[in-house]
């Protein structure tokens, strides 16, 4: 009897066990799924800046959102009692647009400028060191304001396409334009420019073969589509000047005569292709030239063609403009356009009369910009084309102005595709193509409504991210 008690005990005690532990393992696998349903804490995307720490960036200008504030701050990540909150629309997107904000659109990743400190040698006509800056003095990130664009279309398409053609066909044989410049410090290449040259003139064929408004006039897809380089004016003359200086070049139409007269006694020459080998040319001044040094008589007699004959101011506006109208007493006309030059160099506040050199020309079919050949040169049109620094800031650079006229700020675009003595070098000046004009006065009224200075950027195509 006692044994057979002790057994039903120790029965008794044996299922007590084994149900304890059934209870136990049901709990470990509850909490064991329970785990597998609780999501893992949230790892946050490698950021822009990180990644740049890691990976070398594809170029070295990187813009940063000058209104981003530096401090990075974590969001919490909200539980599944609290509803989801969307991020803050940033200025500019689609969503403040439609709320109109006037807030220009910024590109989606932030980024930062990177320009070297590395002094660049600022290098003169004759490729002499000047002076030396770093590309950080000259150039920083931006973005354009919301002001209306104004340009004209189908003429800076044809500038653009001019400019491309020229690097496509004379950039091997003029390596001038092969120099990165100033912004090579920033890691910007001669193929950027042209990748930038080739979407502009796509947005453009597109938008006019549409008969719509160009995109290229809207501040925000140019903040999207392009990165926006503020240009700093440095004029080692005026170290306080805070704008570029924008002059105004033209070129002027002028009675002539295809002989010499009474009235038109001052010629218009072109050096003779066999003569021109020895640059004999190079020894004489504009002075010695108009002091009949290829007259009958004269020393070099026999080495030049007369093209035409202007007045002495004819000649000064067309060595001064590097292009000339002359329209001719039989009704036509033709333009006029430097060619060689005698190697004097062009003296800043020198009057235009006392000025030594001296250019040759040569009758071309358009208005001409930059090119050491006349069969090269680029074919320009006013009100979208400057004249500035090619060695230096370089061919090609599409520039935006951004000034007040008659109180209302705008920005007006054109194409760095000209250049004179007067720039080489230059880092705080462009010269802008204004028109033809028939006098000075008619020149003098257009240019007094634009303005003598003003903020100046470079625009680059942006590379896909």
């Amino acid at each position: 009897m006692s044994l057979s008690l002790s057994s039903k005990k120790f029965f008794d005690f044996l299922v007590l066990t084994l149900y304890c532990a059934a209870l136990l393992g049901c709990s470990a696998d509850k909490e064991q799924a329970q785990n597998i349903e609780k999501p893992s804490p949230t790892v946050p995307k490698q950021t822009e800046a990180s990644k740049s720490s890691s990976v070398p960036p594809s170029w070295s200008i990187i813009l940063a959102d000058p209104t981003d504030s530096p401090t990075t701050q974590s969001t919490p990540t909200p539980t599944a009692s609290e509803p989801s909150v969307k991020p803050r629309t940033r200025l500019g997107s689609p969503a403040s647009q439609s709320q109109g904000k006037p807030t220009p659109e910024r590109p989606s990743t932030p980024k930062q400028v990177a320009f070297s400190r590395t002094p660049y040698a600022v290098i003169d006509e004759a490729k002499q060191d000047q002076f030396r800056v770093n590309g950080e003095q000259i150039f920083s990130n931006s973005y354009l304001p919301k002001y209306p664009v104004e340009f004209n279309e189908a003429d800076l398409l044809a500038v653009l396409t001019s400019v491309q053609t020229y690097f496509a066909n004379h950039s091997q044989t003029d390596p001038d334009v092969l120099r990165t410049g100033l912004l090579g410090t920033g890691g910007v290449t001669i193929a950027d420019i042209q990748d930038t040259l080739a979407f502009m003139i796509n947005i453009l064929e597109q938008d006019i073969a549409r008969q719509q408004p160009t995109r290229l006039k809207d501040p925000n897809f140019i903040n999207t589509h392009f990165q926006v380089v503020k240009w700093q004016p440095y004029n080692p003359k005026e170290p306080d000047q805070s704008q570029l200086r924008i002059t105004k070049y033209a070129v002027f139409s002028h009675q002539g005569s295809r002989t010499k007269t009474a009235e038109f006694d001052t010629p218009l020459y072109q050096l003779k292709p066999e003569f021109a080998i020895d640059k004999f040319f190079t020894q004489y001044s504009k002075q010695d030239v108009l002091a009949g040094l290829y007259e009958t008589g004269g020393k070099e007699q026999g080495k030049v063609t007369p093209l035409a004959y202007l007045t002495r101011q004819g000649l000064e506006d067309a060595l001064l403009q590097g292009t000339i109208l002359i329209q001719f007493k039989d009704g036509s006309s033709a333009y006029y356009n430097v060619a060689r030059n005698n190697d004097i160099a062009y003296v800043r506040g020198l009057p235009q009369r006392e000025q030594k050199r001296y250019w040759y020309f040569n009758q071309v079919d358009a208005i001409k910009g930059y090119g050491p050949k006349t069969g090269a040169k680029i074919a320009v049109r006013p009100g979208v084309t400057f004249a500035g620094d090619v060695l230096n800031i370089g061919l090609g650079k599409i520039i935006m102005l951004e000034h007040n006229t008659g109180g209302t700020q705008q920005l007006n675009m054109g194409v760095l595709a000209d250049t004179g003595g007067a720039f080489l070098p230059n880092l705080y000046q462009l010269d802008f193509l204004a028109g033809i004009f028939p006098s000075h006065d008619e020149f003098k009224q257009h240019i007094s409504t634009l303005p003598a200075y003003a903020n100046a950027y470079i625009l680059i195509k942006r590379k896909n991210r």
